[in-house]
């Protein structure tokens, strides 16, 4: 296969687009046109041509691991996934977040207490935020870790209700209501029916 032209990227920094002959265009970094030694007019015998698809395939996916990192915070799993989603190999996936991780942009457990920040910032419980950590990606040997960066719960469950309350004295349907709501995100019965205590109420669980 014939090499028709070399030329740098126009959109991408670092990024070199080799043409060849039966019209296909690949990407690749400068280190990779370094390692191939690559020339416009060069003949590539088919082991070459196929190992600078493979190299192509990785620059590419590396590159789209990047680009989606950058974007946004994201598990390992996750990442993994969107690329095979983008059309990489399981392989190619693998070494991309292998990479990422390589060079400290990709941590399943710095990203873990992150999210549990975000969402214990937002009110949600123990049980809720296991929930998203789930729905995350994150690895289960991760999230006690992680947890720990949630504030203690009774805390969060009284600065709720009183949040929610404004110095009124609720009646049982609004208790009713708001002891639900704090189920919902995810706070264990006990510790909302100890805050319910504190502030000189008392409540009965639901059947």
């Amino acid at each position: 296969m014939r090499v028709e032209r070399i030329e740098a990227s126009k959109h991408k920094k670092d990024r070199i687009l080799v043409f060849l002959e039966d019209g296909a265009c690949l990407k690749i970094t400068e280190q990779e046109l370094l390692d191939f030694g690559l020339r416009s007019g060069d003949e590539l015998d088919e082991e070459a041509l196929k190992r600078l698809k493979e190299a192509a395939g990785v620059s590419n996916t590396r590159a789209a691991a990047a680009d989606l990192i950058g974007k946004r915070a994201m598990s390992r799993l996750c990442l993994e996934r969107k690329l095979r989603e983008k059309g990489a190999s399981e392989a190619e996936a693998r070494y991309a977040a292998e990479w990422l991780e390589a060079i400290g942009a990709l941590n399943d457990g710095e990203y873990a207490a992150a999210l549990v920040r975000h969402y214990g910032g937002m009110g949600y419980g123990p049980a809720r935020v296991r929930e998203k950590l789930y729905e995350k990606g994150v690895p289960r040997e991760l999230w006690d870790g992680a947890l720990e960066e949630l504030p203690e719960g009774g805390e969060q469950v009284e600065a709720f209700l009183r949040s929610k309350l404004r110095g009124r004295v609720p009646d049982e349907k609004e208790k009713r209501r708001l002891t639900n709501a704090l189920l919902r995100r995810g706070f264990p019965w006990g510790e909302i029916k100890s805050a319910w205590r504190r502030m000189g109420e008392e409540i009965e669980q639901e059947d």
